[in-house]
């Protein structure tokens, strides 16, 4: 088992591309299913998700080749042999979810497991299911698996309001009935810069799709769908990872291919504790504008609001932040688990249920540390930039669910970082 280890107290300067988004590419990969015509995704990012929802592709059928070392993948599903998402995949990641609604939507019946995934609440999939049922899907759960068919064999157009927004729930259910027949009306859906990505590939390979960006989205289904080519939109949660970096560490840092749209509300509150971001044509630029940073509240919410995947990251940089900081955790249960992680680093922190009380410390020392989840890998990382000494970030194989290169992407800006193998 790798870990990586950070030697603290290097300021940050140059350039990080930032890689297409994780979330979005899971989401678009599953919508090969849905046509007999081949899809390209362009931009992909290269990492062990994208690897487990290959192996789910490929083992319902799907042919799934990676191009350009992996920035390119090249799909079609012309001869689907296979209906059951088996759990010994499903059980690795949660998004593998998504292959039902198009399983469902063109061919009229599937078997997909429960899904797995980060420890980080119970995430449900309730919302996927009632979202399917409001489209003629006749569901029953058996023995860990959903037994999925479609009456009379095709989906029909149907209306939803889903209760709390759900990303997922609406990504499946906006698969599923870009095939159904007649008009589909789904509200409160999710707004997510991925549904929008979602929704584009959807409309270049034939959907008819309205409302992106709205909290409505209103589908008249086709028959069929045809082939395309789509670039994956930029990872969000990896740009504003790394935006953090100069202001933890110090520096000033670009993130190539970087859009403030895809973060406003993220950049409204580094800003209020002391950034300054600067757009440009090459993405943007991040820097303290003036001393040490200081103190903010921050709460998490559906997009547009502070995404839930920053939350981890956004508490390391606080910790060494002028004051005291409140942060509320609006969208899982249980995602606090960075945080006694980070008071073994000096840090000061209180956390009572979804919310965490960050008092900021004149340093953060290096230790030996664990990760638990995705986010709360790259924190610690995060916080060991600023940490005196030597910080070691074991069980990392978290982060290469979510990140690409991230020795390669911090050491080239002027980090002391390096992956080791441990000893067994």
């Amino acid at each position: 088992m790798d870990s990586i280890v950070v030697q603290g107290g290097q300021a940050l300067k140059g350039s990080i591309p930032i890689a297409g988004a994780k979330n979005a590419c899971l989401t678009l990969m599953p919508a090969t299913l849905l046509s007999e015509e081949p899809l390209t995704l362009t931009n992909a990012p290269r990492l062990s998700d994208i690897r487990t929802m290959t192996l789910l592709l490929q083992s319902l059928g799907a042919e799934v080749s990676s191009l350009a070392e992996g920035g390119v993948l090249a799909m079609s599903s012309h001869d689907i042999n296979n209906h059951t998402a088996d759990y010994d995949i499903v059980r690795k990641m949660r998004a593998s979810i998504l292959v039902l609604g198009p399983m469902l939507a063109r061919d009229g019946h599937a078997i997909v497991s429960l899904p797995g995934g980060c420890a980080i609440g119970a995430r449900p999939v309730d919302l996927h299911l009632k979202a399917l049922e409001a489209l003629g899907a006749e569901l029953d759960l058996r023995e860990g698996y959903v037994h999925a068919k479609a009456t009379g064999g095709r989906l029909k157009g149907g209306r939803y309001a889903f209760p709390i927004v759900s990303v997922g729930a609406t990504e499946n259910a906006l698969l599923a009935a870009v095939l159904a027949k007649g008009t589909s009306v789904l509200e409160n859906v999710a707004r997510e810069p991925e549904i929008m990505d979602l929704a584009q590939c959807l409309r270049a390979m034939g959907a008819h799709i309205e409302g992106e960006g709205t909290d409505t989205l209103t589908i008249e289904g086709v028959d069929r769908l045809h082939g395309a080519t789509h670039p994956v939109v930029t990872d969000r949660i990896e740009l504003g990872t790394y935006m953090l970096a100069p202001l933890i560490a110090g520096g000033e840092v670009t993130l190539q291919g970087g859009r403030r749209g895809l973060l406003e509300a993220f950049c409204e509150r580094i800003e209020a504790a002391g950034a300054e971001v600067t757009e440009g044509p090459e993405g943007l630029t991040v820097r303290r504008a003036n001393g040490p940073m200081r103190a903010v509240d921050v709460e998490t919410a559906p997009f547009p609001g502070f995404p839930t995947d920053l939350q981890a990251q956004m508490m390391a940089m606080l910790c060494t932040a002028e004051g005291t900081s409140v942060l509320d955790e609006k969208i899982f249960e249980n995602r606090f688990m960075h945080a006694p992680e980070l008071t073994r680093m000096g840090a000061k922190i209180d956390v009572h249920g979804g919310t965490a009380t960050v008092t900021g410390v004149d340093r953060l020392r290096g230790a030996p540390v664990m990760a638990t989840d995705l986010r709360a890998s790259v924190s610690l990382i995060l916080a060991g930039l600023a940490a005196e000494g030597e910080t070691k970030v074991s069980r990392v194989y978290h982060l290469d669910r979510g990140y690409e290169h991230v020795v390669r992407k911090l050491s080239g800006v002027g980090a002391k970082i390096e992956r080791v193998k441990d000893d067994v």
